[in-house]
Order: structure tokens, then C-alpha cells, then sequence
């Protein structure tokens, strides 16, 4: 396997989608990134030489944030949000969806599974 910005990228694939398996590049930007460094974006990984992996490495160092880089700025952008207590930053504290979708009914992948309440029980007479 080669190894790209700490990431082991598979040998058997094409040179376009072996890059997706970095985080932060998808499609579009894996094919840029081929298309700057001069290598043919059908060619598979294990066809590349030496040259054309180090003109990828250059070209993903130099002109974009991935991996752990891209990953805490995330995270800091969260917790900016957090931190002025925005509606979003609070919704983000709670555990609940950010975006306003309805949590009523769904929303189980923020909200964690069920917590049941038991209902009241009725006076006896």
C-alpha cells in the first residue's frame, strides 16, 4: 500500500479514487489534484513511479488542508460555536440536530437511542 499524508491508499484502484480515501478530498478534488501534479487519473496506484507520487504529495501539502489539519479546524469552528452560545453552538452542546430538522419523531442519530418515560399512573379510587 502507498502511503499519502499518513494514509494508506490502496494499490488496486484507480489513482482517482484511491486519493478519496484521504480525508477532506473527494472526486473532484482527487481529479484536480491528478490534473495539477501530471498523472493520468485512470492509471491504477500501483502503476505510479516515484516522481508522480511525490508531484501528488506536493501538490496535497501545498494547496490543501487534510487529514488531522482539516479535522480540528472543524472542531474548532464547533466549539466557537459553543462557546458564543448561538442557537447552533447550544444545539450542538444538547446532542440535537443543528440544521432544524423535526425532532419529534426521528432525529435518532443525534438524540442516541430511546430513553423511555413511564406514564403517570392513574389514581385509584
Amino acid at each position: 500500500m502507498a502511503r499519502i499524508v499518513g494514509v494508506d491508499i490502496p494499490n488496486n484502484k484507480r489513482g482517482e479514487i484511491a486519493l478519496t480515501y484521504i480525508f477532506g478530498i473527494g472526486r473532484s478534488r482527487s481529479a484536480e489534484i491528478l490534473e495539477k501534479a501530471g498523472v493520468n487519473k485512470d492509471i491504477k496506484v500501483s502503476e505510479w513511479n516515484d516522481d508522480q507520487f511525490s508531484a501528488i504529495r506536493k501538490v496535497i501539502t501545498d494547496g490543501f488542508k487534510v487529514e488531522g489539519e482539516l479535522r480540528s479546524e472543524n472542531q474548532m469552528s464547533i466549539k466557537r460555536l459553543m462557546d458564543i452560545g448561538c442557537y447552533r453552538g447550544i444545539r450542538h452542546r444538547l446532542g440535537l440536530p443543528v440544521r432544524g430538522q423535526s425532532t419529534k419523531n426521528n432525529a435518532r442519530t443525534r438524540k442516541g437511542k430511546k430513553k423511555t418515560v413511564a406514564n403517570k399512573k392513574k389514581a385509584t379510587k
